[in-house]
């Protein structure tokens, strides 16, 4: 027994199957474990760092990945409960050569919050949940596991307080407001990233700093946006806005938009032209084209009256579009709004989350400076009526308008932080998954998610086509995915704040900053 415990963790720190390793003397795999000098799991046992380990009763269940077609096996999962433990967690990783990434909610699309391969360390935050809100200055002090829910709720009860995000109640704060955090009230108030005002967070030798516009600029610079390759943060400092007393939200399914390409096409291009009226929209009008090769959805939030809305905002916004077959439009209190578009409660579990899909899914992100061209438009639609009506698997696309008119995501300039999507006009999410979102997960599903994301950008050779991080792409090199997530000036400045703060690139993974 003790010779298959050692060869169990052997393989499992080096990548060995146990069945390969089998052979070896108990001296031989005592030597190879004692080369992790100190070993990370007697490392963390000293230091008395809650740890469940693959032969933990609950490792299963902290290790099972949101998304199923990615699994991976974590070395350790830390439970830290306090900083100390979080900063003894990463320089215990650090010791014994072994790659850390922290876990928030876990919802990385390509699993990289369960380190996005074998044998990493992944830091659990489940227990940083405090939510706090200073009266004096309506700054929020949030744990690094809280989820969105949770997040929505605890503020809005201590003073009727707001921020953006999107409307996933289980998605933890961690990735989504470093990498951006896209929400219907983000044309509004700007992105969830734009509310960071300062971060606790422990760095790859282990120090613990709290960093802001003045302390430590460059860190909090890489944090918004690239954090998960700097640091594991503990606490957010969150600006608030005042929740606003009613909120229209709206629902208009169009069906008859999927009737050919070429009326879907000119739809969506009547769309574009209404999203770039100015002397129409402005920050008060978010909304998002959803499309599953049948139905046609307009959806999203307006934050003026509901007169206003009905008899100004959706004529024009549905000009040369067929005639609806359903509209739901609704004026609705804040927490209410939050449900309505989450689709169910906003309350979610602190401990034991267990939702799951199997999926890939790519993301494009245009600009305003090259709106979608008809010919690019035309090639998607063909698609999706072509192939996505007999897809091998259910799929969706999700297209929201990020930038246009008075857009406070586009308000924020490059420099302001390491997001670097300031120009945007659309922003598409094209989604395949798993019938019953159990694996195994097919390349059919692949090849149908990427050539659908191909048929557009292809059809406009000369567009510029970013993508977002929060839909991490699991099929993009790392090259690829710095160009995308990134661009060359962003990343170049990330690059040169990795090689001094985390020279030996603790904090990884696949597409981390340095790969």
């Amino acid at each position: 027994m003790v010779k298959l415990f050692y060869l169990s963790a052997l393989a499992l720190w080096t990548g060995t199957k146990v069945s390969e390793a089998f052979p070896v003397s108990d001296a031989e795999v005592l030597s190879a474990l004692r080369e992790r000098a100190p070993s990370l799991v007697d490392c963390l046992t000293s230091k008395n760092v809650p740890i469940s380990l693959i032969s933990s009763s609950n490792y299963a269940q902290l290790a099972k990945p949101y998304n199923l077609a990615l699994p991976y096996k974590p070395a350790a999962i830390t439970l830290p409960t306090t900083t100390q433990h979080v900063s003894d967690s990463v320089s215990c990783a650090a010791s014994s050569n072994t790659k850390v990434q922290a876990k928030s909610g876990g919802h990385s699309y390509a699993s990289f919050s369960s380190g996005g391969k074998d044998g990493s360390l992944v830091v659990d935050l489940e227990g940083f949940q405090e939510i706090t809100v200073d009266s004096s200055t309506n700054i929020a002090k949030v744990g690094g596991g809280v989820r969105l829910g949770n997040l929505a709720e605890g503020i809005f009860k201590q003073g009727g307080r707001a921020l953006p995000h999107g409307t996933c109640p289980g998605v933890g704060i961690g990735g989504h407001f470093t990498h951006g955090g896209y929400g219907h009230d983000s044309r509004l108030w700007g992105l969830a990233l734009d509310t960071i005002v300062g971060l606790d967070v422990v760095l790859a030798n282990g120090s613990y700093v709290h960093a802001t516009s003045t302390a430590y600029p460059d860190i909090y610079y890489a944090l918004r946006g690239a954090a998960e390759s700097f640091g594991v943060i503990t606490t957010f400092y969150l600006q608030t806005q005042a929740a606003p007393a009613q909120t229209v939200v709206f629902s208009i399914d169009i069906p008859d938009v999927m009737g050919s390409a070429s009326k879907a096409t000119n739809s969506f291009l009547a769309l574009q032209t209404f999203a770039l009226d100015a002397s129409i929209v402005d920050r008060k009008l978010s909304f998002g084209v959803y499309l599953d090769g049948s139905s046609f959805n307009i959806g999203g939030m307006y934050f003026g009256t509901l007169d206003n809305f009905n008899n100004k905002i959706k004529p024009a916004m549905l000009k040369g579009l067929p005639a609806p077959s359903t509209s739901s439009v609704q004026s609705l209190d804040w927490l209410a709004a939050l449900t309505n578009l989450a689709g169910g409660p906003l309350t979610t579990p602190t401990t034991g989350y267990d939702a799951h899909d199997t999926f890939l899914a790519k993301s494009i992100v245009t600009q305003e400076s090259a709106p979608l061209t008809k010919a690019a438009l035309n090639a998607f639609f063909t698609y999706v009526i072509n192939k996505g009506r007999n897809s091998p698997s259910p799929w969706f696309s999700i297209i929201n308008l990020n930038g246009g008119p008075d857009s406070q995501i586009n308000a924020k300039s490059v420099d302001f932080s390491a997001y670097s999507h300031r120009s945007s006009l659309w922003t598409f999410q094209n989604y395949g998954y798993t019938a019953n979102n159990q694996p195994p997960f097919t390349d059919n599903i692949k090849t149908f998610v990427v050539g659908l994301s191909n048929s557009l950008t292809n059809a406009q050779p000369n567009g510029v086509f970013d993508a977002y991080l929060n839909y991490v792409d699991p099929t993009l090199t790392p090259q690829q995915a710095h160009q995308g997530y990134y661009g060359d000036q962003v990343y170049a400045k990330l690059l040169a704040i990795k090689q001094k703060v985390d020279p030996q690139s603790v904090f990884w993974n696949p597409q981390a900053i340095g790969t």
